[in-house]
């Protein structure tokens, strides 16, 4: 079964019957009391428990709010009208928000598709959009994302490596892609309990504490050998073009042992992490 939003009387109206049934009661207590008349006193009960159960129908809700009504059990329908209403005074009311909520997701600590503990949490932006099912569905449609919440974080965490080489998909390089990723996962487990998903983030990616040490310095490894790579490069394309700037405009000629010592010193001055300190030759250059 699904959803049925229902519209229900206005308060106001209503109020200003019950204001009046308030009056005629006491003006038949009065009679009652002025005639000695058992049928005024009889009329006062009848109107103060008709009046007991009207103002017992009375109801407010807000923006974003809505009411569940029941009758006896049974789902008669769902009011959404933010205001001052009245319905049958039989119906049992129920308060769900519509509202956008977030949900902070806990610290977990999982494995990623490497093996390695990690920790992360994610952040959850929903709302309630089937007041039905948010209702009958579930137990605690509340409880019931918390966990479902859970559950898809722990699945798509072990589903990628916390980093990866050769652009493959991983935690820390494609957050938005394995947000996304969590976000269907879940909207697909938690349309069951009417919610919708807006918005997934991953709030926290760390390695775990007892590894964090070692795959840092894994991490400073690689950078290095990534900057030093660079340097390499950028060195030899140098030493190429001064060797073909030198053969094209005849500045000198060198010998392949010369031009093997320029390229060795170059080199050396280019790749060294400290400023090169020059030895002046002053003798024979042979």
């Amino acid at each position: 079964m699904n959803e049925k939003e229902i519209r229900v009387l206005p308060g106001m109206p209503m109020l200003f019957l019950a204001l009046a049934g308030f009056g005629g009661m006491i003006w038949s207590f009065v009679q009652a009391e002025q005639q000695n008349n058992g049928l005024f006193a009889l009329g006062g009960v009848v109107i103060l428990i008709a009046w007991i159960l009207m103002i017992s129908g009375f109801f407010v809700i807000e923006p974003n709010g809505s009411k569940v009504l029941l009758l006896f059990g049974k789902y008669v329908g769902t009011v959404k009208d933010d205001g001052f209403h009245w319905a049958n005074p039989l119906y049992s009311k129920r308060n769900l928000s519509l509202r956008v909520r977030t949900l902070n997701g806990d610290q977990l600590k999982v494995n990623d598709l490497s093996g390695n503990p990690i920790e992360i949490a994610i952040v959850l932006v929903w709302k309630v959009v089937d007041t039905h099912s948010a209702s009958f569905a579930v137990d605690d449609y509340e409880n019931y994302v918390r966990l479902q919440c859970e559950t898809a974080l722990r699945h798509s965490a072990s589903s990628y490596p916390y980093d990866a080489e050769d652009h493959e998909p991983s935690l820390r390089q494609n957050a938005e892609e394995v947000s996304e990723h969590i976000r269907q996962e879940l909207q697909g487990k938690l349309i069951l309990a009417g919610v919708d998903v807006l918005e997934t983030k991953i709030a926290h990616l760390a390695y775990a504490p007892e590894i964090a040490g070692a795959m840092l310095r894994r991490q400073q490894a690689h950078a290095v050998i990534a900057a030093r790579q660079k340097i390499v490069d950028g060195a030899v394309g140098m030493v190429e073009m001064a060797l073909e700037r030198m053969d094209r405009e005849k500045m000198i000629n060198l010998d392949d042992e010369r031009k093997a010592q320029m390229v060795s010193n170059l080199m050396v001055v280019l790749c060294s992490e400290h400023a090169a300190a020059p030895v002046v030759n002053a003798g024979s250059l042979y």
